[in-house]
């Protein structure tokens, strides 16, 4: 597949005040996204998400590095000609109607009215806007603004996506709507880069990610890889008395309660078999026996919280 976006060894310096040292927003990131691909740009505030969209965009420089997009360097306005933008907290003029200010994306991205009627129509109807395309925007709920500006970014048929906070606001009927729009358009071949708090849908969304911790990538991987199982085990048994918790406990075993079940750390399977053996010996049943595997969010806040540390440590901050 053909990579349509490349970022390799991306910095980003900022001046700071009088007598203060530079302030780095980007400190070495690599990543790629090729087409088809849905890809996850997570971290917390600070971290460089916004840093690097602007790089992408055009809308600011690197201080080094490269950064290419279907195949054109970023300083390349050529490059921006099939990207489909989204901003978190975009604004669309209240006295526009939905069909208003779709034309007016599209003339904006060189199309002629027969190309901006037709995809007008079929943009308003996979964002579940056909019965307000007459309305003026000033009318429509945040959600609907929301599903607005993605039909706007989608207006001239990018092969690249650029989404900031895509859902935010969107109710869960709409979201998934949406989720399945981005789906389609990678299915078309559209590279999509998704930069969004809210982990459980990058997770129900996106083939891979990459978390930025400080201006650089902490992790990278698809969803799988990055919430790998753990060696800890749900198991749900009757009886489970505090004896047999016990007699887990000084096998070594890490043992916590949750909603009636218990999670069980364990070293090996063959430790685990050592502890379905006591449940067994003791006339316990067991019912249920599966591996506990992070989410999404417990990735992102482990890695949040090692940034917390070496900041505390030696780690440059990030703004």
């Amino acid at each position: 597949m053909t990579t349509l976006i490349q970022v390799a060894g991306l910095r980003k310096t900022y001046r700071s005040s009088f007598g203060k040292p530079r302030i780095t927003a980007l400190d070495g990131v690599d990543f790629s996204v090729r087409e088809g691909e849905l890809f996850g740009l997570l971290g917390p505030n600070g971290a460089g998400k916004t840093t690097t969209v602007k790089i992408l965009l055009g809308l600011t420089r690197a201080t080094a590095g490269e950064a290419t997009v279907s195949g054109l360097p970023v300083s390349n306005p050529e490059s921006r000609r099939r990207v489909g933008y989204l901003p978190e907290g975009h604004r669309i003029p209240g006295y526009l109607t939905a069909r208003q200010a779709l034309a007016i994306f599209g003339r904006m991205s060189s199309m002629d009215s027969e190309s901006i009627a037709r995809r007008t129509d079929l943009l308003l109807e996979k964002v579940r806007l056909s019965a307000w395309a007459d309305v003026r925007v000033k009318k429509f709920s945040k959600g609907m603004t929301q599903r607005l500006g993605l039909a706007a970014a989608l207006i001239h048929s990018p092969n690249v996506l650029l989404l900031d906070e895509p859902t935010d606001g969107v109710d869960p009927v709409g979201r998934r709507e949406i989720r399945d729009l981005l789906q389609e358009e990678a299915r078309n071949g559209t590279a999509v880069l998704l930069n969004s708090h809210l982990l459980s849908e990058i997770e129900l969304t996106c083939n891979r990610v990459a978390v930025l911790r400080n201006g650089k990538v902490a992790a990278e991987g698809t969803i799988d890889e990055l919430t790998r199982k753990s060696p800890k085990f749900k198991m749900v048994a009757t009886p489970i008395d505090e004896t047999l918790l016990s007699s887990f406990r000084e096998s070594g075993a890490g043992v916590e309660r949750v909603n009636g079940h218990v999670v069980l750390s364990v070293t090996d399977l063959e430790h685990l078999n050592a502890l379905v053996d006591k449940l067994r010996a003791q006339g316990g049943v067991l019912s249920e026996l599966s591996p506990v595997r992070s989410t999404l969010e417990d990735v992102f806040v482990d890695l949040v919280r090692a940034s917390d540390v070496m900041v505390g440590g030696t780690e440059e901050v990030t703004r």
